[in-house]
């Protein structure tokens, strides 16, 4: 039989700006520091568990209970998480 479940850990998250201190602080790598050719894709790029995951701005780098980083799109985020501090 299906059932539903909800979530019930809580997550920090904070919205990517592009800056250096965010770049920094979550070791992304900067695709425009990398190469000179012009970018025809993503720019950021976010190392996590599961692999590097594409990051543009304006999208969320959530941290799990563990301490771990991953991406989640801006318009994803709104739709599933709500802020409760």
């Amino acid at each position: 039989m299906l059932h539903k479940y909800r979530k019930t850990a809580l997550i920090e998250a904070e919205q990517f700006d592009g800056s250096d201190e965010m770049v920094k602080k979550y070791s992304v790598v900067d695709m425009a520091n990398v190469t000179s050719v012009p970018l025809h894709g993503p720019r950021w790029f976010l190392p996590t568990k599961e692999g590097t995951m594409e990051l543009y701005e304006n999208d969320w780098i959530a941290t799990g209970i563990d301490g771990e980083h991953w991406v989640i799109a801006n318009d994803i985020f709104h739709k599933t998480y709500e802020r409760c501090d």
